[in-house]
Parts: structure tokens; C-alpha cells; sequence
């Protein structure tokens, strides 16, 4: 099957005959990237599901997750973004709404994967919001035509096969050379997180371990994940320094939590704003970095005169994440980085050279310390 284009519009792509089998496209032309995003995204959140019995769902872009998230309560900053009031969610469309809203500038033209089956509520939703597709392992009688007038009927809609179990290796062709790998199998279950310093993990901290570690190995490497409340609060992916991801994540983290603030949720925008504009402003000045334009831009668009708020002391009542790292922390760094961002326990892989500095770090900050013997590299 010929593909919409490769990794760019001058690049020609397919799929080999006979490869695609447990994936159907039912509606709309796919790209190989868009391949790449909804085979990453499903392994995650069917792994999610099956690790927490939850119904999960992530918001995926260039082969990374924007944000991941089981299925749980709305919060009011979440109610008031997707105008929901106090109608209740089902758990399909309550776990991508908290996982759009990790990071919701980042999930703008997003691949949508959801452990179950799509439902009419989420197909409503979905309508209202600018993605490229949706994997799912079914449609309800309906959702698909509904989903297929997205995009002007350009919306990429596929089904996935959930009893298929790929092969136990995998290949790849790179500038002629042919590489082969045993596919990763290992389960990720709360067997294989062991504390290592500080009291025992509560069964909140570990489900969002489990969520943080099944994110990771699905995030290009160098990865760290901060999880609060079965949400991926900051996704600091793809960096050469781990503690690069550790700062990246925890400026999402705490840009989400700001977001949070009442003075930033009652920002007087104009009603006829679309959402995703709305949004993007309150995520600019939640984390600081408007521009002098931005800020005069913004001053005019507001229906009244209203003062930058002071996050400072907010911003400190953020706590209760878990820290979670495709590899193991090599500097103390991390350590001082996560508890400045409200960390309260950090999952890892053992083997670090410095292991007892990270141990010291974390009795300082008042951090549990669980390790694994699991490194979760992907690329």
C-alpha cells in the first residue's frame, strides 16, 4: 500500500505487502510519520491498560507522546477548557481529555490512540479539536462517519487488531545496513519497582509509575516523565542530557500547574476565541514566556484591563509527582531539578556509577528512591 508520502512530501513510502494486516485504515490517506505515531501510541496505551486496568489514552507527535493519561476525574480547570460544566465523562474521552491536557500547544494536529473503543461521547468531542487521527481497537455504529468529515475529510481513521502480538524480532534498514533486534517484552508490572531509600510507595504512586514508565518506553531517549493523579504532567523527551529532560519536564510540569491558577483561569478573553487560542495564551503566560509584542497582542485582545498575576508562591505549592527515567539519574542534578518541580518520588533504572549521591540527594529533598533492573531505551 502506497503511503500519502515518507518522512517529507519529496520522499515516496509504503507499506510492504502482507505487513499490515492487524492495522486497517478506514478512512483518510496515511503518512509514514503518521504510521510511526499510531503504532508508538497504541503499544502505550494498550500496555497502559493492561498494567493498571484503567482505560488509557495518549496524545502523540513526531513519534513522541505529548501527554498520556488514564481514565479519572476532571479537574476544574479541564471542565472549564472544554466547556463541559458538570456533565459527566465516560472513561474513553476522560482519559484523552487529561491526556491533551499535559500539554495541549504540543497536541495541537496530535495522533490520538485510546485503549478502547471509540464511543459517540469522544467522536463528539473530537470534533472541536485540531488532530491528524485516531487509533483505537473499535468504532461504535456511527463514530467513524462522524470522525471522517474532520480535516474536510482528510481525518486519518484506523482500527487495530487488539489480539494481534507482534513477532519476537524486529528489523530496520539504515543507509543499507539491515539491523535486528529481540522486540522489548519485558512486562511492566509493580513487581519490578523496588524502593531503595525512604517509606513505602502508596497505590496512587505506583499506578502512576507504571503510566510514567510505559510512557517512557515509548518517548524518544533521553526521556523523563512527571505523572500526578494517572496524567502525565511533562514529557521531557529526546534530549542528549538526562538532566535536560528532567528541566524540560518540569517546566511542563509546572507551566500545567500554573495553568491551574485562578487569576490565569479567569483571564477575560473574548468569548469568540477559539479554544485552542485561548489555551495558548494562558499557556504562554502560565510559563513566562510572552514576548514584549505578546504582551501588548494580549493587553488589546482582553475584554478588560487585568494585571500579570505573581505565580511565585503558587507555583510552590506544586508537589506530589513522580519522577520517572528511561535510564538511570548519573548526577545528583536531577535530583535538585525534580524537587524544585514538587517530585516526591523518583522511579529509575539501577546501575549508576554514582548511586549513592542520588541516594543522598533524594534523603535531602525527602524523595522516595525506587529503582528498577529495567532500562527503557527507544529510538
Amino acid at each position: 500500500m502506497d503511503l500519502r508520502y515518507g518522512m517529507n512530501p519529496h520522499q515516496r513510502a509504503r507499506v510492504v505487502d502482507g505487513s499490515a494486516e492487524h492495522i486497517r485504515v478506514l478512512h483518510g490517506s496515511a503518512s509514514l510519520i503518521n504510521y510511526l505515531d499510531l503504532i508508538n501510541a497504541w503499544q502505550l496505551v494498550a500496555e497502559a491498560q493492561a498494567a493498571t486496568a484503567r482505560v488509557a489514552a495518549t496524545s502523540f507527535k513526531h513519534v513522541s507522546p505529548a501527554g498520556a493519561a488514564l481514565d479519572g476525574e476532571l479537574d476544574e480547570t479541564l471542565r472549564e477548557s472544554w466547556g463541559l460544566g458538570d456533565t459527566g465523562l465516560g472513561p474513553v474521552a476522560a482519559a484523552y481529555i487529561r491526556a491533551r491536557d499535559a500539554d495541549p500547544r504540543s497536541s495541537y494536529g496530535d495522533m490520538i490512540a485510546v485503549s478502547a473503543p471509540v464511543d459517540d461521547e469522544l467522536a463528539d468531542l473530537l470534533g472541536g479539536v485540531v488532530s491528524d487521527g485516531i487509533i483505537a481497537p473499535g468504532y461504535a455504529p456511527g463514530t467513524v462517519a462522524k470522525l471522517a468529515r474532520k480535516k474536510g475529510g482528510r481525518f486519518l481513521v484506523v482500527e487495530v487488531d487488539p489480539a494481534y502480538r507482534p513477532p519476537e524480532t524486529e528489523s530496520r534498514t539504515v543507509f543499507g545496513v539491515i539491523l535486528e533486534q529481540d522486540r522489548d517484552r519485558q512486562p511492566i508490572t509493580a513487581e519490578l519497582i523496588r524502593v531503595a531509600d525512604g517509606p513505602a510507595l502508596t497505590e496512587a504512586v505506583v499506578s502512576d509509575a507504571l503510566l510514567g514508565m510505559i510512557t517512557a518506553r515509548y518517548t524518544q531517549s533521553n526521556t523523563v516523565v512527571l505523572v500526578r493523579d494517572g496524567m502525565t504532567d511533562g514529557v521531557g523527551a529526546g534530549q542528549q542530557s538526562r538532566v535536560d529532560c528532567t528541566l524540560l519536564a518540569g517546566a511542563k510540569a509546572r507551566t500545567w500547574w500554573n495553568r491551574r491558577h485562578p487569576a490565569i483561569r479567569a483571564l477575560p478573553l473574548p468569548a469568540s476565541l477559539p479554544r485552542q487560542e485561548r489555551l495558548n495564551w494562558r499557556i504562554a503566560l502560565a510559563a513566562g514566556t510572552l514576548t514584549a509584542t505578546q504582551h501588548t497582542e494580549l493587553a488589546d485582545l482582553l475584554t478588560k484591563p487585568t494585571s500579570a498575576p505573581d505565580l511565585s508562591a503558587w507555583t510552590r505549592q506544586l508537589s506530589g509527582l513522580t519522577l520517572v527515567s528511561d535510564g538511570y539519574l548519573p548526577f545528583r542534578d536531577n535530583v535538585d531539578v525534580a524537587a524544585a518541580h514538587g517530585v516526591t518520588a523518583i522511579i529509575e533504572p539501577a546501575g549508576a556509577l554514582r548511586a549513592d549521591a542520588i541516594i543522598d540527594a533524594c534523603r535531602e529533598h525527602r524523595i522516595t528512591l525506587a529503582r528498577t533492573d529495567l532500562r527503557m531505551f527507544h529510538h
